[in-house]
Protein backbone atom coordinates (compact mmCIF):
# COMPACT_ATOMS: atom_id res chain seq x y z
CA UNK A 1 0.00 0.00 0.00
CA UNK A 2 1.28 3.56 -0.73
CA UNK A 3 2.16 6.08 1.97
CA UNK A 4 1.69 9.81 2.34
CA UNK A 5 5.12 10.99 2.78
CA UNK A 6 7.12 13.67 4.92
CA UNK A 7 10.71 12.63 5.49
CA UNK A 8 12.37 13.27 2.00
CA UNK A 9 11.73 12.91 -1.87
CA UNK A 10 8.43 11.33 -2.86
CA UNK A 11 8.17 8.53 -5.79
CA UNK A 12 4.67 7.64 -7.43
CA UNK A 13 5.34 3.79 -6.69
CA UNK A 14 5.44 4.09 -2.94
CA UNK A 15 3.97 6.87 -2.08
CA UNK A 16 0.71 9.43 -2.60
CA UNK A 17 1.63 12.36 -5.25
CA UNK A 18 0.82 15.37 -6.69
CA UNK A 19 2.24 15.72 -10.13
CA UNK A 20 2.36 19.25 -10.74
CA UNK A 21 2.05 18.34 -14.48
CA UNK A 22 1.46 22.14 -15.05
CA UNK A 23 4.48 23.50 -13.38
CA UNK A 24 6.50 21.20 -14.64
CA UNK A 25 5.39 22.12 -18.30
CA UNK A 26 6.36 24.92 -17.47
CA UNK A 27 9.69 24.41 -15.96
CA UNK A 28 10.57 22.25 -18.95
CA UNK A 29 9.05 24.67 -21.46
CA UNK A 30 11.77 27.23 -20.03
CA UNK A 31 14.80 25.16 -19.84
CA UNK A 32 14.38 24.10 -23.64
CA UNK A 33 13.84 28.28 -24.48
CA UNK A 34 17.57 28.01 -22.95
CA UNK A 35 16.41 30.09 -19.84
CA UNK A 36 18.55 30.35 -16.53
CA UNK A 37 16.19 29.60 -13.83
CA UNK A 38 16.23 29.84 -10.34
CA UNK A 39 13.53 29.00 -7.57
CA UNK A 40 13.98 29.87 -3.78
CA UNK A 41 11.62 28.13 -1.71
CA UNK A 42 11.24 26.91 2.24
CA UNK A 43 12.74 23.73 2.65
CA UNK A 44 10.00 20.35 2.85
CA UNK A 45 7.88 22.02 -0.13
CA UNK A 46 8.84 19.50 -3.00
CA UNK A 47 11.60 21.34 -4.85
CA UNK A 48 13.83 18.03 -4.88
CA UNK A 49 10.63 15.79 -6.20
CA UNK A 50 9.60 18.61 -8.84
CA UNK A 51 13.11 19.10 -10.41
CA UNK A 52 14.26 15.18 -10.08
CA UNK A 53 10.97 14.59 -12.32
CA UNK A 54 12.09 17.58 -14.29
CA UNK A 55 15.27 15.96 -15.15
CA UNK A 56 13.51 12.52 -16.01
CA UNK A 57 10.87 14.37 -18.30
CA UNK A 58 14.28 15.83 -20.12
CA UNK A 59 16.29 12.80 -20.31
CA UNK A 60 13.04 11.29 -22.43
CA UNK A 61 13.30 13.72 -24.82
CA UNK A 62 15.30 11.75 -27.27
CA UNK A 63 19.03 12.73 -27.00
CA UNK A 64 18.64 16.95 -27.72
CA UNK A 65 19.29 17.07 -24.21
CA UNK A 66 21.66 16.36 -21.37
CA UNK A 67 20.17 16.88 -18.19
CA UNK A 68 22.85 16.80 -15.24
CA UNK A 69 21.67 17.19 -11.73
CA UNK A 70 24.09 18.57 -8.60
CA UNK A 71 23.67 19.06 -5.00
CA UNK A 72 25.43 21.62 -2.97
CA UNK A 73 24.43 20.59 0.19
CA UNK A 74 27.49 18.95 1.59
CA UNK A 75 30.01 21.73 0.01
CA UNK A 76 29.31 24.47 2.57
CA UNK A 77 32.58 24.13 4.59
CA UNK A 78 35.14 22.94 2.02
CA UNK A 79 38.10 24.46 1.00
CA UNK A 80 37.74 26.13 -2.82
CA UNK A 81 40.59 23.66 -3.81
CA UNK A 82 38.13 20.38 -2.43
CA UNK A 83 34.74 22.56 -3.61
CA UNK A 84 36.01 22.19 -6.86
CA UNK A 85 37.55 18.59 -7.27
CA UNK A 86 34.36 17.00 -5.34
CA UNK A 87 32.62 19.09 -8.36
CA UNK A 88 33.82 17.62 -10.71
CA UNK A 89 33.41 14.18 -9.23
CA UNK A 90 29.75 14.52 -9.52
CA UNK A 91 29.66 15.66 -12.43
CA UNK A 92 31.20 12.80 -13.65
CA UNK A 93 28.80 10.30 -11.86
CA UNK A 94 25.90 11.90 -13.22
CA UNK A 95 27.31 11.77 -16.55
CA UNK A 96 27.41 8.37 -16.11
CA UNK A 97 23.88 7.90 -14.94
CA UNK A 98 22.61 9.66 -17.80
CA UNK A 99 24.29 7.08 -20.44
CA UNK A 100 23.00 4.21 -17.83
CA UNK A 101 19.48 5.56 -17.85
CA UNK A 102 19.61 5.87 -22.17
CA UNK A 103 21.18 2.48 -22.29
CA UNK A 104 23.80 4.20 -24.18
CA UNK A 105 28.35 3.75 -23.87
CA UNK A 106 30.16 6.94 -23.35
CA UNK A 107 32.23 7.06 -26.93
CA UNK A 108 35.82 7.25 -26.54
CA UNK A 109 36.09 10.93 -27.20
CA UNK A 110 34.09 11.18 -24.09
CA UNK A 111 36.20 8.73 -21.86
CA UNK A 112 39.33 10.25 -22.74
CA UNK A 113 38.26 13.61 -21.78
CA UNK A 114 37.03 13.25 -18.52
CA UNK A 115 39.62 10.68 -17.76
CA UNK A 116 42.22 13.42 -18.67
CA UNK A 117 40.59 16.81 -17.49
CA UNK A 118 40.52 18.73 -13.88
CA UNK A 119 38.27 21.41 -12.30
CA UNK A 120 40.21 23.46 -10.06
CA UNK A 121 38.49 26.84 -10.19
CA UNK A 122 35.69 28.78 -11.85
CA UNK A 123 37.58 29.66 -14.99
CA UNK A 124 38.34 25.64 -15.79
CA UNK A 125 34.88 24.94 -14.81
CA UNK A 126 33.99 26.84 -17.88
CA UNK A 127 36.49 25.26 -19.82
CA UNK A 128 35.25 22.03 -18.75
CA UNK A 129 32.37 22.56 -20.33
CA UNK A 130 32.91 24.32 -23.51
CA UNK A 131 35.24 20.74 -24.61
CA UNK A 132 32.15 18.36 -23.25
CA UNK A 133 29.64 20.73 -25.57
CA UNK A 134 31.93 20.23 -28.18
CA UNK A 135 32.14 16.62 -27.48
CA UNK A 136 28.50 16.16 -27.34
CA UNK A 137 28.06 17.96 -30.73
CA UNK A 138 24.39 18.55 -31.43
CA UNK A 139 23.19 17.72 -27.47
CA UNK A 140 22.28 20.47 -25.07
CA UNK A 141 23.77 20.69 -21.71
CA UNK A 142 20.91 21.31 -19.11
CA UNK A 143 22.10 21.66 -15.14
CA UNK A 144 20.20 21.90 -11.99
CA UNK A 145 22.14 22.97 -8.98
CA UNK A 146 20.32 21.80 -5.78
CA UNK A 147 21.02 22.89 -1.95
CA UNK A 148 23.19 25.34 -3.79
CA UNK A 149 22.85 27.58 -0.64
CA UNK A 150 25.59 24.81 0.47
CA UNK A 151 28.14 27.02 -2.11
CA UNK A 152 30.98 28.25 -0.18
CA UNK A 153 31.15 31.83 0.77
CA UNK A 154 34.50 32.33 -1.06
CA UNK A 155 33.28 30.55 -4.20
CA UNK A 156 29.44 32.12 -4.81
CA UNK A 157 30.93 35.26 -6.39
CA UNK A 158 32.95 33.86 -9.14
CA UNK A 159 31.03 31.05 -9.33
CA UNK A 160 28.56 33.37 -10.29
CA UNK A 161 30.56 35.05 -12.97
CA UNK A 162 31.58 32.12 -14.92
CA UNK A 163 28.01 31.56 -15.38
CA UNK A 164 26.94 34.30 -15.79
CA UNK A 165 29.59 34.61 -18.88
CA UNK A 166 28.97 31.44 -20.27
CA UNK A 167 25.12 32.48 -20.65
CA UNK A 168 25.63 36.15 -22.54
CA UNK A 169 27.42 33.50 -25.07
CA UNK A 170 26.04 33.13 -28.29
CA UNK A 171 22.47 30.87 -27.52
CA UNK A 172 23.04 28.38 -30.07
CA UNK A 173 26.71 27.61 -29.08
CA UNK A 174 26.26 27.95 -25.20
CA UNK A 175 28.20 25.35 -23.46
CA UNK A 176 25.55 25.44 -20.60
CA UNK A 177 22.25 25.58 -22.59
CA UNK A 178 20.04 26.04 -20.05
CA UNK A 179 20.88 26.32 -15.95
CA UNK A 180 18.09 24.90 -12.83
CA UNK A 181 19.61 26.58 -9.14
CA UNK A 182 17.40 25.62 -6.02
CA UNK A 183 17.96 26.78 -2.59
CA UNK A 184 16.33 28.23 0.43
CA UNK A 185 17.99 31.44 0.03
CA UNK A 186 17.85 34.21 -2.80
CA UNK A 187 21.14 34.79 -4.50
CA UNK A 188 20.71 38.31 -2.99
CA UNK A 189 21.22 36.52 0.47
CA UNK A 190 24.72 34.97 -0.68
CA UNK A 191 26.62 37.39 0.68
CA UNK A 192 28.88 37.95 -2.46
CA UNK A 193 30.23 41.32 -3.17
CA UNK A 194 27.06 43.24 -3.07
CA UNK A 195 28.94 45.90 -5.74
CA UNK A 196 28.67 43.81 -8.49
CA UNK A 197 25.57 41.79 -9.90
CA UNK A 198 27.21 38.36 -11.12
CA UNK A 199 23.97 36.82 -11.97
CA UNK A 200 20.95 39.26 -12.97
CA UNK A 201 20.21 37.11 -15.76
CA UNK A 202 17.84 34.68 -13.96
CA UNK A 203 14.53 34.00 -14.30
CA UNK A 204 12.43 33.43 -11.61
CA UNK A 205 10.03 30.09 -11.13
CA UNK A 206 7.76 29.76 -8.42
CA UNK A 207 6.61 26.26 -7.37
CA UNK A 208 3.28 27.63 -5.60
CA UNK A 209 1.56 25.29 -2.45
CA UNK A 210 -0.79 22.63 -3.24
CA UNK A 211 -4.20 24.36 -4.73
CA UNK A 212 -7.41 22.82 -3.14
CA UNK A 213 -7.71 20.81 -6.62
CA UNK A 214 -4.32 19.21 -6.42
CA UNK A 215 -5.14 18.62 -2.73
CA UNK A 216 -8.42 16.80 -3.82
CA UNK A 217 -5.91 15.18 -6.55
CA UNK A 218 -3.79 13.75 -3.71
CA UNK A 219 -6.42 12.30 -1.37
CA UNK A 220 -8.82 10.92 -4.15
CA UNK A 221 -5.53 8.37 -4.67
CA UNK A 222 -5.77 7.31 -1.81
CA UNK A 223 -9.95 6.75 -1.35
CA UNK A 224 -9.10 4.82 -4.94
CA UNK A 225 -6.34 2.53 -3.75
CA UNK A 226 -7.92 1.87 -0.02
CA UNK A 227 -11.48 2.42 -0.70
CA UNK A 228 -12.30 5.02 2.09
CA UNK A 229 -14.23 8.02 1.53
CA UNK A 230 -13.21 11.50 2.91
CA UNK A 231 -15.83 13.80 2.73
CA UNK A 232 -15.68 17.11 0.66
CA UNK A 233 -16.05 19.24 4.15
CA UNK A 234 -12.85 17.50 5.18
CA UNK A 235 -10.84 18.00 2.05
CA UNK A 236 -11.83 21.84 2.09
CA UNK A 237 -10.77 22.36 5.89
CA UNK A 238 -7.46 20.62 5.35
CA UNK A 239 -6.56 22.36 2.69
CA UNK A 240 -7.85 25.75 4.43
CA UNK A 241 -5.54 24.97 7.38
CA UNK A 242 -2.33 24.20 5.59
CA UNK A 243 -2.85 26.61 2.64
CA UNK A 244 -1.71 23.69 0.60
CA UNK A 245 1.72 23.34 1.97
CA UNK A 246 3.01 19.84 1.37
CA UNK A 247 4.44 18.92 4.34
CA UNK A 248 1.46 19.79 5.90
CA UNK A 249 -1.12 18.52 3.77
CA UNK A 250 0.74 14.93 3.86
CA UNK A 251 1.63 14.78 7.82
CA UNK A 252 -2.25 15.84 7.71
CA UNK A 253 -3.04 12.96 5.46
CA UNK A 254 -0.93 10.47 7.75
CA UNK A 255 -2.26 11.08 11.13
CA UNK A 256 -5.84 11.58 9.68
CA UNK A 257 -5.99 7.93 7.32
CA UNK A 258 -3.38 5.95 9.60
CA UNK A 259 -2.29 6.77 13.19
CA UNK A 260 -5.94 7.83 14.25
CA UNK A 261 -6.75 3.89 13.60
CA UNK A 262 -10.00 4.93 12.29
CA UNK A 263 -11.41 1.69 10.05
CA UNK A 264 -11.32 1.92 6.65
CA UNK A 265 -15.01 1.29 6.33
CA UNK A 266 -16.01 4.39 8.05
CA UNK A 267 -15.78 7.65 6.23
CA UNK A 268 -13.57 10.42 7.33
CA UNK A 269 -15.77 12.96 8.68
CA UNK A 270 -15.02 16.55 10.00
CA UNK A 271 -15.10 14.99 13.49
CA UNK A 272 -11.84 12.98 12.32
CA UNK A 273 -10.50 15.93 10.61
CA UNK A 274 -10.95 18.20 14.60
CA UNK A 275 -8.61 14.81 16.30
CA UNK A 276 -6.53 15.54 13.25
CA UNK A 277 -6.04 19.08 13.47
CA UNK A 278 -5.72 18.69 17.26
CA UNK A 279 -2.58 16.38 17.03
CA UNK A 280 -1.39 18.12 14.15
CA UNK A 281 -1.02 21.39 16.35
CA UNK A 282 0.48 19.87 19.44
CA UNK A 283 3.22 17.58 17.92
CA UNK A 284 6.73 18.81 16.73
CA UNK A 285 7.80 17.19 13.45
CA UNK A 286 10.63 18.69 11.08
CA UNK A 287 8.72 21.47 9.27
CA UNK A 288 7.59 23.29 12.63
CA UNK A 289 11.58 22.99 14.12
CA UNK A 290 12.54 24.17 10.80
CA UNK A 291 9.84 27.34 11.41
CA UNK A 292 10.90 27.76 15.04
CA UNK A 293 14.23 27.45 14.43
CA UNK A 294 14.36 29.85 11.72
CA UNK A 295 12.18 32.46 13.38
CA UNK A 296 14.87 32.27 16.48
CA UNK A 297 17.92 32.66 14.53
CA UNK A 298 17.30 36.47 14.64
CA UNK A 299 16.05 38.11 17.83
CA UNK A 300 14.34 40.77 15.38
CA UNK A 301 11.46 38.47 13.72
CA UNK A 302 9.59 37.65 16.39
CA UNK A 303 9.17 41.43 17.59
CA UNK A 304 7.55 41.72 13.50
CA UNK A 305 5.80 38.70 14.18
CA UNK A 306 3.87 39.59 17.00
CA UNK A 307 2.79 42.45 15.18
CA UNK A 308 1.85 41.07 12.18
CA UNK A 309 -0.26 38.63 14.34
CA UNK A 310 -1.79 41.20 16.59
CA UNK A 311 -4.15 42.47 13.72
CA UNK A 312 -3.60 46.00 15.47
CA UNK A 313 -2.30 47.95 12.71
CA UNK A 314 -0.02 45.35 10.92
CA UNK A 315 2.52 45.28 8.45
CA UNK A 316 3.03 46.52 4.78
CA UNK A 317 4.35 43.77 2.57
CA UNK A 318 7.44 45.30 1.55
CA UNK A 319 10.69 42.87 0.04
CA UNK A 320 12.47 45.90 0.17
CA UNK A 321 12.88 45.61 3.93
CA UNK A 322 15.46 42.97 5.19
CA UNK A 323 13.15 41.32 7.85
CA UNK A 324 10.00 40.72 5.43
CA UNK A 325 12.39 39.39 2.66
CA UNK A 326 13.86 36.68 4.60
CA UNK A 327 10.47 35.37 6.86
CA UNK A 328 8.97 35.56 2.25
CA UNK A 329 12.24 33.29 1.69
CA UNK A 330 11.33 30.73 5.08
CA UNK A 331 8.10 30.59 3.75
CA UNK A 332 6.69 32.12 7.05
CA UNK A 333 4.57 35.06 5.56
CA UNK A 334 3.04 36.00 2.45
CA UNK A 335 1.67 39.25 1.03
CA UNK A 336 -2.38 38.90 1.64
CA UNK A 337 -5.11 40.26 -0.82
CA UNK A 338 -4.66 43.74 1.13
CA UNK A 339 -1.21 44.14 0.42
CA UNK A 340 -0.17 43.48 4.02
CA UNK A 341 1.61 40.53 5.43
CA UNK A 342 0.35 37.73 6.97
CA UNK A 343 1.41 34.41 8.36
CA UNK A 344 0.81 31.61 5.41
CA UNK A 345 -1.66 29.38 6.88
CA UNK A 346 -3.32 29.03 10.48
CA UNK A 347 -1.11 26.04 11.66
CA UNK A 348 1.93 28.16 11.48
CA UNK A 349 -0.11 31.08 13.34
CA UNK A 350 -0.93 28.97 16.20
CA UNK A 351 2.63 27.47 16.32
CA UNK A 352 3.94 31.04 16.44
CA UNK A 353 1.87 32.53 19.30
CA UNK A 354 1.94 29.73 21.51
CA UNK A 355 6.39 29.14 20.67
CA UNK A 356 6.99 33.43 21.14
CA UNK A 357 4.25 34.12 24.20
CA UNK A 358 5.90 34.54 27.29
CA UNK A 359 4.48 33.32 30.54
CA UNK A 360 4.29 36.75 32.01
CA UNK A 361 4.03 39.91 30.04
CA UNK A 362 4.77 42.48 32.32
CA UNK A 363 1.43 44.24 31.51
CA UNK A 364 0.17 43.39 34.91
CA UNK A 365 2.28 46.38 36.33
CA UNK A 366 1.41 48.82 33.44
CA UNK A 367 -2.47 49.11 34.15
CA UNK A 368 -2.13 52.33 35.24
CA UNK A 369 -0.72 55.66 34.16
CA UNK A 370 2.27 56.94 35.10
CA UNK A 371 0.58 59.91 37.22
CA UNK A 372 -1.35 56.99 38.96
CA UNK A 373 0.52 56.56 42.39
CA UNK A 374 -2.33 54.60 44.38
CA UNK A 375 -3.33 51.95 42.51
CA UNK A 376 -7.36 51.53 42.73
CA UNK A 377 -6.86 53.98 45.58
CA UNK A 378 -7.05 57.12 43.25
CA UNK A 379 -10.41 55.84 41.74
CA UNK A 380 -12.35 55.60 45.20
CA UNK A 381 -14.46 58.43 46.53
CA UNK A 382 -13.57 59.75 50.21
CA UNK A 383 -16.34 57.08 51.20
CA UNK A 384 -14.87 54.01 49.69
CA UNK A 385 -17.31 53.95 46.53
CA UNK A 386 -15.76 53.65 42.98
CA UNK A 387 -15.48 56.59 40.37
CA UNK A 388 -16.29 54.62 37.64
CA UNK A 389 -15.86 56.89 34.88
CA UNK A 390 -12.22 57.49 35.42
CA UNK A 391 -11.70 53.64 35.76
CA UNK A 392 -12.64 53.24 32.62
CA UNK A 393 -11.38 55.91 31.33
CA UNK A 394 -7.89 54.31 32.41
CA UNK A 395 -9.09 51.16 30.89
CA UNK A 396 -9.53 52.56 27.65
CA UNK A 397 -5.91 54.25 27.43
CA UNK A 398 -4.32 50.95 28.78
CA UNK A 399 -5.53 49.29 26.00
CA UNK A 400 -4.36 51.86 23.82
CA UNK A 401 -0.47 51.89 25.40
CA UNK A 402 -0.68 48.24 25.11
CA UNK A 403 -1.18 47.37 21.96
CA UNK A 404 -0.37 44.03 20.36
CA UNK A 405 1.09 43.10 23.77
CA UNK A 406 -2.04 42.03 24.92
CA UNK A 407 -1.29 39.38 22.61
CA UNK A 408 1.94 38.18 24.54
CA UNK A 409 -0.01 35.70 26.71
CA UNK A 410 0.04 31.85 26.32
CA UNK A 411 -3.10 29.60 25.98
CA UNK A 412 -5.26 32.15 25.26
CA UNK A 413 -7.62 33.34 22.15
CA UNK A 414 -6.81 37.03 20.80
CA UNK A 415 -10.26 38.07 21.59
CA UNK A 416 -10.35 36.42 25.11
CA UNK A 417 -6.60 37.78 26.01
CA UNK A 418 -7.42 41.10 27.31
CA UNK A 419 -8.74 39.72 30.61
CA UNK A 420 -6.53 37.11 31.34
CA UNK A 421 -4.44 38.76 33.59
CA UNK A 422 -6.96 41.56 34.82
CA UNK A 423 -7.78 40.98 38.21
CA UNK A 424 -12.05 39.84 39.10
CA UNK A 425 -13.25 43.42 39.83
CA UNK A 426 -11.45 44.39 36.23
CA UNK A 427 -12.88 41.36 34.41
CA UNK A 428 -16.23 42.76 35.32
CA UNK A 429 -15.56 46.34 34.64
CA UNK A 430 -14.66 45.49 31.36
CA UNK A 431 -17.98 43.78 30.91
CA UNK A 432 -20.16 46.00 32.36
CA UNK A 433 -18.76 48.61 30.01
CA UNK A 434 -19.62 46.00 26.98
CA UNK A 435 -22.92 45.78 28.22
CA UNK A 436 -24.56 48.62 26.79
CA UNK A 437 -23.14 47.19 23.20
CA UNK A 438 -24.30 43.99 23.86
CA UNK A 439 -27.79 45.23 24.81
CA UNK A 440 -28.52 47.56 21.63
CA UNK A 441 -27.50 44.42 19.49
CA UNK A 442 -29.88 42.39 21.38
CA UNK A 443 -32.52 44.97 20.77
CA UNK A 444 -31.59 45.18 16.94
CA UNK A 445 -31.96 41.37 16.63
CA UNK A 446 -35.16 41.00 18.39
CA UNK A 447 -37.02 43.43 16.57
Amino acid sequence: MKTFETQGPVSPDRNYVVRRSRELTDFVNRAKLGRYIVIFAPRQTGKTTFFRWALDALIGEDLVYFPIQLDFEEYKNVSLSDFYNYLYQDIRKEIENVNQKRETVPSDPLSEFLENTQIVNHVSLRHFFEKFARILDNQRIIIIIDEFDGIPQDVVSDFLHSLRRIYLSDPDSRCIYSLGIVGVKSITQLNYDRSISPFNIQDEFALPNFTLEQVRELLAQYTDEVGQMITTEVIEALHKQTAGQPFLVNRFAQILTDELNIPKTETLRIKHFTQAHTRLLRERNTNIDHLLSNIRNDPRFEGILMKIVSYEKGIGFNLDNELIDKLTTYGIIAEGSDGMCEIVNPIYHYRIMQAFQPINNGLEDEYFSGDTYSNFLDYLTPDGNIQMQPLLDNFQNFISRAGHRLLHVPQTHKSLSVSIFFSPILISLFAWHAAPCILKYKQVEVG
